[in-house]
């Protein structure tokens, strides 16, 4: 019973394959327009935007002559104090008024992102905007903004500018060459999906196969189909029947 079973599952997934190489030029047509359709919507439609990152590095020794291994682990902890508080309200709005432009404290920190790569006393701040001139004045003004405003709030000793943010050159995002196979391989599943829908939704008996399959019954025999016979007129089909010598 169960060695049945199998050898059914068995066919149907050779049914499927077989359904699938037969449509295959469906599915790589229908890869080959959604992956224009996500060329086109990443290069001409979604607006690049820009990355720049300006590095900062956190110092608090208690011995201004030498580095203790207690200060590294307490420099670690303040980076995520300070990670929070590079969003806080009155870093925001000190960029804002410095470099006067209309943005909300808000809509500021949105584009902010900082990382702290591990083991580090390194904090990485990150500007993403549509113009990389404006990305590189964020990046640079929060970096220096956020040191000064710090180092008198946490009352650690400095925190120096390891790295000036840098100017974009090339957009951070949309990603085109990823969009656009993804759009391929999207379409393609798209495809499968949609022929596989309509083969599982068709019940016509197509050959003996399906017959003894479906139905349980055992074909005996299989009249073929005369494709002559197929072309000819419809009203002389009957006189065709009859002269071919097969039964009315």
């Amino acid at each position: 019973m169960y060695e049945k079973k199998y050898e059914v599952s068995e066919i149907e997934v050779k049914e499927i394959l077989f359904l699938f190489l037969k449509r295959l030029w469906i599915i790589i047509l229908t890869g080959i327009i959604c992956a224009a359709g996500a060329f086109l919507i990443s290069k001409y439609l979604i607006k690049p935007e820009y990355r720049s990152t300006a590095s900062i590095y956190i110092i608090n020794r208690q011995d201004a002559s030498k580095t203790t291994y207690t200060d590294l682990q307490t420099g670690s902890q303040l980076t995520k104090d300070i990670m929070f508080m590079i969003n806080s309200r009155a870093v925001l709005e000190s960029v804002i008024e410095k470099l006067d432009i209309d943005m909300t404290p808000k809509e500021l920190a949105d584009l902010i992102s900082v990382n702290n790569p591990e083991g580090t006393r390194v904090l990485e701040i990150s500007i993403v905007n549509k113009n990389p001139y404006l990305a590189k004045e964020l990046a640079d003004t929060i970096a220096i903004v956020a040191s000064q405003n710090l180092v008198n709030i946490m009352e650690i000793e400095k925190i120096n500018i390891l790295e000036d943010g840098n100017l974009p050159v090339y957009p951070s995002s949309p990603d085109i060459s990823r969009n656009t196979v993804i759009g391929a391989v999207l379409g393609c599943v798209i495809a499968c999906f949609l022929i596989l829908a309509l083969h599982l939704m068709n019940d016509r008996i197509k050959n003996a196969d399906d017959i003894e399959k479906y139905l349980g019954i055992t074909t005996l025999a299989v009249i073929p189909w005369d494709e002559e016979v197929k072309k000819k007129k419809p009203f002389a089909s009957k006189n065709v029947y009859q002269q071919e010598g097969y039964a009315s």
